[in-house]
């Protein structure tokens, strides 16, 4: 059996990204899984794509694509500690949506 020396390493928990986890300690000293810092901006870039405002699709299977993302995402990561990663991109999505929105609605009078 062949080793790939690019992708193997030996080092500590925190240095190294397994299956797009990263690792942290714990106050107790515990090792938990959380996002890894590269995956989390691969999904940012991915929420960015979908949610582009010159991209003219129908808002409900724009929201239909964005919700597979999404929770495929969450599945994934659903047993890693992420509280504050999922805050950040709920912010963004609401934002980015509610921008596409405004978008479609074309005259500013209606904008309220």
């Amino acid at each position: 059996m062949i080793v790939n020396a690019e992708k193997s390493k030996i080092s500590k928990p925190l240095g190294i990204k397994f299956l797009g986890y990263g690792f942290w300690y714990s106050k107790g000293g515990k090792i938990k899984p959380k996002p890894h810092l590269k995956s989390v901006q691969k999904f940012k870039r991915k929420i960015k794509r979908l949610t582009c405002r010159k991209w003219s699709i129908n808002l409900d299977e724009r929201i239909r694509k964005l919700n597979q993302l999404v929770r495929g995402w969450v599945n994934y990561y659903r047993i890693a500690n992420m509280k504050n990663v999922l805050l950040q991109i709920d912010e963004r999505l609401r934002t980015r949506i509610r921008v596409i929105i405004w978008k479609q609605w074309k005259k500013i009078r209606t904008r309220y």
